[in-house]
């Protein structure tokens, strides 16, 4: 198996510390983009005696002005595969929420695009993030998923909504970049337990981060591309990666793809 190279932005986040180890037990080499030095510790001590590397570089997205901040960030880790777990979590009010969840991961989807060494890009976003009912949803589900965006989630929602569309115009912009949308629903910090529900799901549900970090290391190391929404499920991950792909799945169905293009490209 050839070495990859993964830019992990995010890295001290629960998702990013549950995944670098699947990464790296591939053997593949992780830049980790962490914002503090006190959190090198803990990832270097999530993938102890494993057969790939850990870089940790330090540098706070919030500080990631410009698809030029973005590209330097990319040059000096030069990877072929880039992962945004990341986000204000809440903290730190709108504006922090707008300059990392929308700003800052935006520049890297660009910067990435523009990068032909760039073959992958996997955003981890939520399940809510749309613009539109899906089709396979019921009116009670998508009212629900509206009033949820357009209350608690008011603005982390638009914020997630457009870095989804941004990474989804950038595969027209470029064939070939391969964009994986991962779209988990509540997270919750249980045990893996490797079954899902992938690709066209419920509206609403739950599934553990532990999950969610082994179906990303799946689907970045596949043919995937597009959007997959997550919850726990009956299906092995294994068995769920193999379906989507081949039954080309892709939850942006019922979107306006157009749109995004016009818009991002």
């Amino acid at each position: 198996m050839t070495s990859k190279r993964v830019l992990l932005l995010g890295g001290h986040g629960k998702i990013s510390l549950l995944l670098t180890p699947h990464l790296v037990s591939k053997s593949w080499h992780v830049t980790s983009v962490i914002r503090a030095a006190d959190q090198e510790d803990d990832i270097l001590a999530s993938v102890k005696d494993q057969p790939g590397k850990v870089e940790v570089l330090i540098s706070s997205l919030e500080d990631i002005r410009s698809k030029a901040d973005a590209q330097k960030v990319i040059d000096k880790s030069k990877p072929d595969y880039v992962v945004w777990s990341a986000g204000a979590g809440g903290k730190g009010g709108p504006e922090r929420t707008q300059v990392i969840d929308h700003d800052s991961c935006i520049c890297f989807v660009q910067a990435a695009a523009d990068t032909p060494s760039v073959t992958k890009f996997l955003l981890v976003s939520f399940l809510g993030s749309r613009r539109f009912k899906a089709p396979w949803w019921s009116a009670e589900e998508w009212k629900e998923t509206q009033d949820l965006n357009n209350g608690a989630l008011k603005n982390y929602y638009p914020a997630k909504l457009a870095s989804d569309e941004c990474l989804t115009a950038q595969t027209f912009k470029r064939a070939s970049l391969q964009a994986i949308v991962l779209r988990p629903g509540r997270l919750t910090d249980g045990a893996v337990t490797g079954k899902v529900s992938l690709g066209k799901t419920k509206a609403r549900g739950s599934v553990t981060r532990a999950d969610v970090a082994a179906v990303a290391a799946g689907l970045i190391d596949s043919e995937a591309k597009g959007w997959f929404d997550l919850l726990e499920g009956d299906e092995t991950i294994t068995d769920a990666i193999e379906r989507v792909i081949k039954d080309e799945v892709d939850c942006v169905v019922g979107e306006d793809v157009e749109g995004m293009i016009r818009d991002y490209s």
